[in-house]
């Protein structure tokens, strides 16, 4: 009975000590820091993400997961709660993240700046209350795992074409290319080795042909020369035609000559001609009177112009007989 009863305090001291060591390692382990809770939401494969994993803002550790499940306001999506430190920059533009730890798999929130992730932002930042949402989006892991299967068609895809491309016919086509590479290079040896045979020579025909070259602009120099010297007595010659007394002025004084003469003629000399051709034209019909009259009666010429008969109505008019029929 006695050693019952030391077994049972034994026990009894035993459950207590343990009881007061999970306390003190509970009250040692506590968190004492301010959390605050925010709500992340997204169409996401939360695969290996657990309760109580770590959430890191930028690398930093910052808070845990406090629960998982499903979005009951947007079906389709996953709803997960984090409790974060008072102190991480939660803000309008912080987006999550899921990361995966080395080769362990285990998943945690890795929260970021869409600003410092390069994104060009103009809309300032706001701090974000608790108990908000934050946009959950893919990870590497994930973004590679939905396009795996697009990369398995297009590795499917390139394997065929390889395969195209490795056929016995294509395989023969590249051999007479390769072939085909061969003798040009051959032929571009050839030509090498003949522009080595005939450099020399055209080395000496550029020479000669620079020493042309050279000479004919010493003769462009020279008629540069004649051609400024030539300019240079033109512009003399201009300078002496437009000087006073010169060329220019000279022809000027011509002109007004000549104009005053035109003036003259046309006032003085004009005008007397004009009278002579018309005393020349009276002249001539009284020329052309006289041979009339002598053509129609000659006699005239040594009795003179005869009388003319009064007409009728005038003294002395006599009507002619009436002629008998």
């Amino acid at each position: 009975m006695e050693n019952k009863s030391h077994a049972l305090a034994a026990g009894t001291f035993v459950l207590l000590l343990g009881a007061v060591l999970i306390s003190l390692a509970a009250w040692l382990t506590r968190d004492t820091r301010a959390l605050h809770s925010y709500e992340l939401s997204g169409a996401v494969n939360v695969s290996g993400l657990q309760l109580q994993a770590n959430v890191r803002y930028l690398g930093v550790q910052v808070g845990k997961v406090s629960a998982i499940g499903l979005d009951p306001q947007a079906p389709g999506q996953v709803l997960v709660r984090i409790d974060v430190d008072d102190s991480a920059p939660i803000n309008t533009r912080t987006v999550a993240s899921l990361g995966f730890q080395g080769v362990t798999g285990l998943a945690f929130i890795q929260l970021s700046d869409i600003a410092l992730a390069g994104a060009s932002v103009h809309a300032a930042s706001t701090p974000l209350p608790p108990g908000s949402r934050i946009t959950l989006k893919p990870g590497l892991l994930s973004q590679l795992t939905d396009r795996g299967e697009h990369l398995l068609v297009q590795l499917e895809q390139t394997s065929e074409r390889v395969n195209q491309l490795l056929s016995p016919g294509n395989q023969q086509a590249l051999m007479n290319a390769v072939g085909h590479i061969g003798q040009a290079a051959a032929e571009l040896q050839q030509l090498t080795a003949q522009t080595r045979s005939t450099l020399p020579a055209l080395i000496q025909s550029s020479h000669e042909t620079l020493d042309t070259i050279q000479a004919t602009s010493y003769r462009v120099g020279d008629s540069a020369d004649a051609a400024r010297t030539s300019a240079q007595s033109f512009e003399r010659v201009t300078q002496r035609m437009n000087a006073p007394g010169g060329t220019l002025d000279q022809l000027h004084l011509g002109a007004d000559v000549l104009v005053a003469t035109g003036q003259s003629l046309r006032v003085n000399t004009l005008p007397r001609v004009d009278q002579a051709v018309q005393d020349a034209a009276r002249t001539t019909r009284q020329l052309g009177d006289l041979t009339q009259t002598l053509t129609d009666n000659p006699q005239a010429l040594l009795l003179g112009k005869p009388a003319l008969l009064p007409g009728p109505g005038e003294p002395g008019f006599v009507a002619p007989p009436p002629i008998q029929r």
